[in-house]
């Protein structure tokens, strides 16, 4: 490798773009157009990148296995940073396969990193934890252990570690400062602010306050029964019962706690389920059998009973019950709490990350854009979405994540 592509490698592994194009941008072989593109992406032109770093693979020739490699972990990256989760994980698995065949551990932790990063945002986080829980074969430079750590710190913030997260995310600031990359530096620094902001509220008699993720950790260990609007499901312990796809009995749930230790009036619940301005026989017969219904799904957590005036919910063991509802009322909260990682995402993406319909997502990003509340660019199928730059609320209780398990 001559002098020229050595010094370009070298600063862009420092974060300077500007002084590996000056080193290769007149020229037109393999090495440089992979250098090129990694530079541009660097620089914010995706496309450009992108474009550059398929024409090194293909310029490579058939026994330089190891350098198309690196290109395919590079255009893994960029789609990662744009958002295209449907790029092939299976392109960018033989990849890392082939990297580390030849020896190459640094590439192959890096495009590990990437699968990690991956399935961080779709919501897999076991996957995840698997990938960057392996021992790296060799000394990670400090850029990848900031990487591997802010996977980690995802990972336990998703879990409510919040003792994990801040070890993590202090391996990762000081593997940043020893990388001497602000742009990293800045990226771990955005993400321990997700501790030290509110990312919920609490609701219990008839009172309501702000909470961090801590103060959240804390009440999921603690005597009470909660009823998180956040992730929509009903908590003690260690048994969740999601009610994520039944919204009616969930709104029931809510108000319910939200009335605790009272009972909440026949009226109130129906408008709370059904939207109802009035509990007429027809509404009174389909709150008895959803309240049975609810009833069933509750099950060894609480008992719902009829009162005179409505409806009551009694834990069976939880000393007491609470609302854990999101920062602000804020109608597809799923959908900003995504965008609110400053990255631009397509719709598509959004659905696969969230586990929805395409259409489904394209109309909430259309209320919102409506709202004010994200914008857009770009056409057809190269539409991204995005927040503006102050965000309203992000939390991490509106990511994708499985249901905890204690």
């Amino acid at each position: 490798m001559d002098s020229l592509i050595t010094a370009a490698a070298h600063a862009l592994a420092m974060g300077d773009p500007l002084g590996a194009l000056n080193r290769v941008a007149l020229r037109e072989d393999a090495p440089a157009l992979a250098l090129r593109g990694i530079a541009m992406a660097q620089l914010g032109d995706l496309d450009r990148a992108r474009a550059l770093l398929r024409r090194a693979s293909r310029a490579f020739g058939p026994t330089e296995a190891v350098s198309r490699a690196r290109c395919i972990v590079a255009e893994a990256e960029i789609a990662l940073v744009s958002r295209d989760l449907g790029w092939p994980a299976k392109t960018l698995d033989a990849a890392r396969t082939t990297l580390e065949r030849h020896g190459d551990s640094v590439n192959a932790a890096h495009a590990r990193n990437l699968e990690a990063r991956r399935l961080l945002l779709i919501g897999h986080l076991d996957e995840a934890g698997r990938m960057v829980g392996e021992p790296a074969p060799t000394p990670l430079p400090p850029a990848l252990k900031a990487a591997r750590q802010l996977v980690v710190a995802g990972i336990a913030i998703r879990h409510l570690r919040t003792k994990d997260a801040r070890a993590a995310l202090a391996g990762a600031a000081l593997a940043a400062r020893q990388a001497g990359i602000p742009a990293l530096a800045a990226e771990v620094e955005g993400a321990g602010l997700v501790l030290d902001r509110p990312a919920a509220r609490l609701i219990a008699g008839g009172a309501e306050r702000p909470l961090l993720l801590e103060e959240i950790e804390a009440l999921y260990g603690s005597d009470t029964l909660v009823v998180d609007a956040c992730r929509n499901l009903v908590r003690h312990g260690g048994v969740a019962v999601s009610l994520a796809t039944r919204p009616v009995l969930f709104a029931l749930a809510r108000a319910l706690a939200e009335a605790w230790p009272r009972d909440a009036a026949r009226e109130a619940l129906v408008a709370h389920a059904f939207r109802g301005k009035s509990a007429d026989e027809s509404h009174r017969a389909r709150l008895r059998v959803e309240m049975g219904r609810l009833r069933a799904e509750l099950g060894e957590l609480a008992a719902v009973s009829a009162t005179r005036r409505g409806f009551a919910l009694a834990p069976h063991r939880a000393g007491t019950v609470a609302v854990l509802a999101p920062p602000t009322q804020e109608q597809h909260g799923a959908v900003l709490a995504l965008l609110a990682d400053g990255e631009a995402w397509s719709s598509s993406a959004l659905a696969l990350a969230l586990g929805t319909s395409p259409r489904s997502v394209q109309r909430a990003l259309e209320q919102l854009a409506a709202a004010g509340k994200v914008r857009w660019f770009g056409r057809g199928r190269a539409r991204r979405w995005a927040t503006p730059p102050v965000l309203d609320f992000p939390t991490s209780l509106l990511l994708p994540h499985p249901l905890p398990n204690g």
